[in-house]
């Protein structure tokens, strides 16, 4: 019995994976808490932060962040933290089994879409198990999403 997926209210997205979607066919989204540092959260605060090049793997029985790019935050003194450390994400220990079985079965890949801070005000990671796509599928899916757009400005036109 899976559990219900809740609404994630995205209160301010500080960073975004946009070629996610293009490289990868997402199969199914999670939303992470992340361990972080106070000057690393201050730096998110700030809108700093990339995760275009980043991705994530199951190791130990734990989830990390990796290659995920937090720049040091301007005001932090000799305790800043390091930019592109490891970050564990915070997830249930059943989405991590069911990650850790999807990559290492599957050939599925965990890849970050995006960085944001929820209503509470924690700073959270939805995070995607993903197949990548060859190149054939990527113009296929662009392709796809040319027609929906296409689609859409006919039916804005006639209404």
């Amino acid at each position: 019995m899976s559990r219900p997926q809740h609404p994630v209210t995205k209160l301010k997205t500080v960073a975004e994976n946009r070629r996610a979607r293009y490289d990868y066919a997402i199969e199914d989204t999670y939303e992470a808490g992340i361990a972080l540092t106070g000057t690393e959260v201050k730096s998110l605060r700030f809108g700093e932060g990339s995760i275009t090049e980043s991705y994530a793997e199951v190791a130990g029985g734990e989830v990390w962040l990796i290659n995920a790019n937090i720049p040091e935050f301007s005001h932090g003194n000799r305790f800043n933290h390091e930019p592109k450390r490891p970050r564990k994400l915070l997830l249930n220990a059943r989405e991590i089994k069911k990650m850790f079985g999807a990559v290492a079965r599957e050939g599925m890949t965990l890849v970050p879409l995006s960085i944001y801070f929820n209503a509470r005000g924690r700073a959270k990671v939805e995070l995607a198990l993903a197949k990548g796509r060859k190149a054939a599928d990527k113009r296929e899916y662009k392709a796809e999403q040319d027609w929906k757009r296409y689609k859409a400005r006919l039916l804005r036109g006639r209404g």
